[in-house]
Order: structure tokens, then sequence, then C-alpha cells
């Protein structure tokens, strides 16, 4: 897949996975999230080789991260979202979303889904809606998996 990169000011996205600083993914998602608490790194490198990952960077330090789970026809999972505290308030989160609702690789999708407890506010603002009939939504989920 190519490798697409946009920039804005100081600030680049880029699909490159050769730019992604691992340890600092790491240490924010182990360390800072509900979701990923405790994630084992060999866990998060091995998403991340399955993923089409997306890091947001201030000049070349990595501030931000998004992936997508997909089969590029028509389904796309969007997980990991996070831009650093610090960085926030700058309209990077917004940024970051629009550049992969635009990816090339994710257009005409069926479906595209997501989890979210924090920042229901900014998803809607890019067309996702709480879940139409939850009764037919089904999961099998361990979240004591990484401790």
């Amino acid at each position: 897949m190519k490798i697409i990169e946009v920039h804005k000011d100081e600030y680049t996205i880029s699909t490159d996975n050769g730019k992604l600083d691992i340890p600092s993914i790491h240490n924010f998602l182990a360390n800072e999230t509900d979701w990923a608490n405790g994630i084992p790194m060999d866990t998060l490198k091995t998403s991340i080789e399955n993923s089409l990952n997306f890091g947001l960077y201030h000049k070349n330090k990595q501030i931000g991260f998004a992936r997508i789970i997909s089969d590029y026809s028509t389904i796309a999972y969007l997980g990991d979202v996070y831009v650093l505290k610090e960085y926030r308030g700058k309209g990077l989160s917004k940024w970051l979303i629009k550049e992969i609702i635009e990816h090339p690789n994710l257009q005409g999708l069926r479906r595209w889904i997501l989890l979210t407890n924090t920042a229901e506010w900014l998803y809607k603002k890019f067309g996702f809606t709480e879940v139409n009939n939850p009764e037919f939504y089904m999961e099998k989920h361990n979240p004591n998996v990484y401790k």
C-alpha cells in the first residue's frame, strides 16, 4: 500500500510504519489508557504489523496515533486513537480522523466501527452514530487480557 503523508504547519500525519515510535506508542497505550492498559510490547507490535497505522508528528516527535483494521472493501475498525495531552485543543484529532476517513484505500466501505467512551463528540462530527440496534451487537470481551 502506498505511504501517505500530509503536512499542516509543523505537523505531519504519515502511514509510514518506519516512522512510528513504537516505545512511545506503547508507553501511552499501556499506561495512559483504559482500553489497552498493560498491553505487552509484543502484542502491540503484532497489532501494528497487521494494521494500517497513522502516526501524528510534531516535527519529528510522535504525538499521536491511530490504526485501522480492515478488509479494505466492506469494513474498517478504528482503534487506539490518541493525541498527547499537551497537543490537544489544536484541532489535531479532527485532522487525524479526517485523514483516516479520506484515505484512498478506505473508500466505499459499508461499515466503519469503533468503541469509545471518551470522545463521542469527535466521531459524531465524522458521521459516527450510536448503534441503531444494540440488541444485534455481540462481543466476546476479556478486559483483563493484559493483566
